[in-house]
């Protein structure tokens, strides 16, 4: 072979050797340099272990700083496979302990992962007794577990948190990002088996904790109201009772109840209904259902007490007075339909004032003609009735009303007295409170303002108001004539001795029509001349004796002498006084 051949050979292994070796370095030069934080950060990751560390959940508190919704310390058990030595005696000590059931347990215990957890919410008490056994493998982190003082009281405002502490359903959940706060967590050495390094010094980031809550909800009328409802659920076998305490004047909630309640402790246990032998889908359609707030998240015929949205509209159009005369023969036809009133044999002559203390159905089918579709609908939209009330809980619905092209005559007249459409209980109080407050639409709330951990306060709730929606005049002239309702007609089971009370009726027949199954209602507020409370009772499918003016009123008028002098609110004048100024007209039992 040529000796230039070879040296041509040579000297090309020697350019290639050379070229290898400079990229060699320049690739160990960026691996080394460039990404040296990189693999560092990767070499950590493979020799440490990150453990999440909870935030503690902000407390909920009533107005006046009583914990609604606190927090209990408890205990996250784990189990890291790596470092397990007696795989057996694990196992039966997590079944024993945790009453888990071995095949479940088994699985995670020998699943090869960096860590499983096994139960969340463990009392320390019985984390304790595990921790005491000493078994390698087996990790036991502090924690927090969402707890009610008061068990079941406002459960369907306050809603429950999930096992990992976030929010599920009502206050909870639509007020997360307050509640939350951030998780923290800790940081341990291990060898390359994922086995922790004793003696080792542990990097802890610290949660922080969530802020507080402050709601409108004042326990003690709480208290009052869900003592009142409960009675009548249980006297009446009812299937619910509702009732809703709130501040006219600026949509403050004083009290939400809806009976009945279920314990927000353990919130997965259905109240009064039987577990055993239900799918888990008919097992999670009742835990809905137990779950679900009437105020807000469903809709139903108003019936009676929407008259008094009728009578604000024929009186902010002007076609009707307080002394218009009319004719009640016992019924009205509209069109091909006989529409009868409660009192069959009629009312007879009465004034549009005795119409609405008779709550007379012919009256309020002709004063709803007076007004007319166009203007009907209009005065619907100004109070509210066609969107949501803004209220903060989650999942609340909206009215179901005719489109205004296909309602005729027929349509008009039952729409008149309360039928034929629904809206939310929440929607019509929010309507009678701009009636009786001078006419400001307000929007209902319970969230007031929120607190730091060291109580001091960081953001107050502002919520949009619109004035003026009916003219006070008008205003003025529906709590004259809701007073008399009270005080001379229908609702006299209304009354609260010494307080000037006005109020309205209802007894709603539910779909479909002849079923025998109603809600009854009441609808109250006091004082009349300057109202800072109003109330709806909603009793749903009472066995018995059934009209609101007899069952409904009642349990306002209890809940009002617990509450009136609770909130400072003075009496007016004596029971005396009253019956030397009240008139008696003849009231048939309905409404």
């Amino acid at each position: 072979m040529p000796k230039t051949f070879t040296k041509r050979k040579i000297f090309f292994c020697a350019i290639m050797l050379s070229m290898a070796f400079v990229l060699l370095f320049a690739r160990l030069s960026y691996l080394m340099i460039a990404r040296s934080q990189y693999y560092m950060e990767r070499a950590e990751d493979l020799h440490q272990r990150q453990r999440s560390i909870k935030a503690k959940r902000g407390i909920i508190y009533d107005r006046n700083g009583v914990e609604l919704a606190g927090n209990k310390p408890v205990c996250s058990v784990s189990v890291i496979h790596s470092q397990v030595e007696d795989e057996d005696a694990v196992v039966s000590a997590l079944c024993s302990i945790l009453k888990l059931p071995e095949d479940e347990v088994r699985k995670k215990v020998l699943a090869n992962t960096i860590r499983e957890k096994i139960k969340s919410n463990v009392e320390k008490e019985t984390a304790d007794k595990l921790r005491d056994m000493n078994l390698a493998g087996i990790m036991i982190d502090e924690d927090y577990k969402r707890y009610y003082p008061y068990d079941s009281l406002a459960s369907k405002v306050l809603g429950f948190t999930g096992s990992d502490n976030q929010g599920i359903v009502g206050l909870e959940v639509s007020y997360e990002d307050v509640l939350s706060g951030t998780p923290g967590s800790i940081l341990t050495l291990t060898d390359a088996h994922g086995i922790e390094l004793k003696n080792e010094v542990e990097s802890r980031l610290e949660p922080i904790p969530g802020d507080n809550l402050y709601i409108s909800i004042d326990v003690n009328i709480q208290k009052y109201a869900e003592q009142a409802a409960s009675k009548v659920y249980r006297q009446k076998q009812a299937k619910r009772v509702s009732v809703i305490l709130m501040n006219p004047q600026n949509g403050e909630i004083y009290a939400m109840v809806n009976v009945p309640e279920y314990n927000l402790n353990e919130p997965y246990k259905l109240t009064g209904v039987k577990a055993e032998g239900k799918s888990n889908k008919k097992k999670q359609d009742a835990l809905n259902a137990m779950w679900r707030n009437f105020c807000i998240n469903d809709t139903y015929e108003p019936g009676s007490t929407f008259k008094t949205v009728t009578a604000t509209a024929a009186l902010e159009e002007g076609v009707v007075s307080v002394n218009d005369n009319f004719f009640c023969p016992g019924y009205r036809v509209v069109e091909d339909r006989k529409i009868r009133c409660a009192r069959t044999r009629g009312h007879g002559a009465e004034t549009f004032r005795q119409g609405i203390m008779n709550s007379c159905n012919p009256v309020f089918i002709d004063v709803g003609a007076r007004v007319g579709v166009e203007k009907m609908y209009e005065n619907y939209r100004k109070l509210g009735l066609f969107e949501k009330t803004g209220v903060d809980l989650p999942g609340e619905a909206n009215s179901i009303m005719h489109k205004k092209e296909d309602v005729k005559a027929v349509e008009l007249a039952t729409m008149s007295f309360g039928q034929s459409f629904q809206i939310t209980p929440m929607q019509l109080l929010r309507a009678i409170s701009a009636m009786i407050n001078g006419g400001k639409l307000i929007t209902p709330h319970f969230a007031m303002y929120v607190t730091g951990e060291d109580g001091n306060k960081k953001k107050e709730y502002e919520y949009p108001e619109k004035a003026g929606v009916i003219r006070k005049e008008t205003s003025d002239t529906m709590k004259e004539l809701l007073e008399a309702v009270v005080a001379e007609g229908g609702g006299a089971k209304g009354r609260v001795e010494g307080f000037r009370v006005g109020g309205k009726t209802a007894t709603s027949e539910k779909l479909p029509r002849g079923n025998g199954k109603y809600i009854s209602s009441f609808m109250g507020f006091a004082p009349v001349d300057n109202p800072q409370i109003i109330g709806l009772i909603m009793i749903d499918e009472p066995v018995g004796v059934y009209y609101g003016g007899t069952i409904a009123a009642p349990v306002m008028s209890e809940i009002f002498e617990n509450i009136l002098p609770y909130l400072g609110i003075k009496a007016d004048y004596s029971e005396e006084k009253l019956k030397e100024t009240m008139t008696t007209i003849y009231i048939e039992e309905g409404d």
